[in-house]
């Protein structure tokens, strides 16, 4: 660590504790909003991580530092007794088929949180722990984002330099866009899920697409379970990239894409998923739908994607998932050191990452 990232680090965490003396009651409000009202012990992480890097990216902490800071506390909070957090049960007897899921209140777990944070932030002013190698500080990152005639902007997008960091990995920096449509939901969850559970995957060292396939597909398991208990009926594309020291490796579904510019010239990476794809209008057809163009091609008429996170109405069950969301498709390439590279992801959504090294 240097001497200026030492000092850095020093001066926010001192400040960190002027603007949190004590540890917050009961009663105390919370200093930025979680994302949901309950979460699913599967969802504690997320949730936690994605309003701590809120917390701490607004009181301008280095990277690094916020998101160890993060990883340490959620790490603690995990080993909690979480039970005083659970949600009363629903005293309406769920279905035979249907597994109880149980849910905890979000402040209350959250003030729990933040005070894990700011034990993290004595423990760390009396020995400040290494921040490790990040090659991702060479890298510059831009985004742009446009909300266009929506109401409401409904797209998201993640950047995550120290990935490694935050979810105590060796090596790797994540980016992802997720084209939202009927709501921002499923675009939020899955900007709020999907890199934890990637992170989860033990296949993620050796084999990382089979790691992003399963990762698509438990997120999407999630938001199925919240969105049926919160009655959301909205949808999102995505496209994500996991980026080593040598290697890239981009996973999506729907007509989100990523582009990657070597040495001035574009490689393609991936084939997007289009009702009118010939491989996906055999698909859908087989299933009993159709693809028909109303002003664009669409599934049933309706849809002007055939792939999506979400639209939990149009996925009554295995059979007959006319927008699929099992099947994700990845590409792995490798990245030169010597070479200059610019990623582009989210091209076709209202929201851009750009990455260039």
């Amino acid at each position: 660590m240097s001497c200026v990232e030492q000092g850095d680090a020093g001066k926010f965490l001192k400040s960190f504790l002027e603007d949190f003396p004590n540890p917050l009651g009961t009663e105390d409000p919370l200093p930025i909003s979680p994302l949901s009202r309950k979460v699913s012990m599967q969802e504690v992480k997320g949730e936690s991580l994605d309003l701590g890097l809120r917390l701490l990216s607004a009181r301008s902490a280095p990277s690094w530092l916020g998101a160890a800071m993060c990883n340490a506390a959620v790490t603690e909070l995990l080993k909690d007794d979480l039970s005083p957090h659970y949600c009363p049960k629903d005293p309406e007897p769920q279905p035979e088929d249907e597994q109880e899921v149980v849910l905890l209140q979000s402040e209350p777990l959250q003030r729990l949180f933040i005070n894990k944070l700011r034990e993290v932030c004595l423990a760390w002013q009396k020995q400040l722990p290494s921040p490790g190698s990040s090659s991702s500080r060479t890298h510059s990152c831009s985004v742009h984002a446009i909300r266009n005639t929506r109401r409401k902007m409904e797209d998201r997008h993640i950047i995550l330099k120290d990935f490694n960091q935050l979810l105590g990995l060796q090596d790797g920096e994540y980016y992802a866009v997720f084209d939202g449509h009927g709501g921002v939901d499923a675009a939020t969850y899955a900007a709020t899920h999907l890199h934890i559970v990637l992170s989860q995957q033990e296949a993620l060292k050796s084999d990382a697409a089979t790691a992003f396939k399963s990762s698509f597909t438990q997120t999407d398991d999630m938001f199925k379970i919240k969105a049926k208990r919160e009655r959301l009926r909205s949808g999102s594309t995505g496209v994500a990239a996991l980026l080593t020291s040598d290697r890239l490796t981009v996973s999506w579904l729907g007509d989100s894409q990523a582009m990657l510019v070597r040495q001035g010239e574009p490689v393609t990476l991936m084939e997007p998923h289009k009702p009118e794809r010939e491989d996906e209008k055999k698909r859908i057809e087989d299933l009993g739908g159709c693809i028909a163009f109303i002003g664009c091609w669409r599934v049933n008429g309706t849809y002007a994607v055939s792939r999506a996170i979400g639209e939990q109405s149009r996925k009554p069950n295995q059979k007959t998932r006319l927008l699929s969301s099992y099947k994700y498709d990845v590409v792995h390439i490798h990245i030169e050191k010597t070479s200059v590279n610019m990623l582009l992801i989210g091209m076709l959504s209202d929201q851009h990452v750009l990455v260039q090294r």
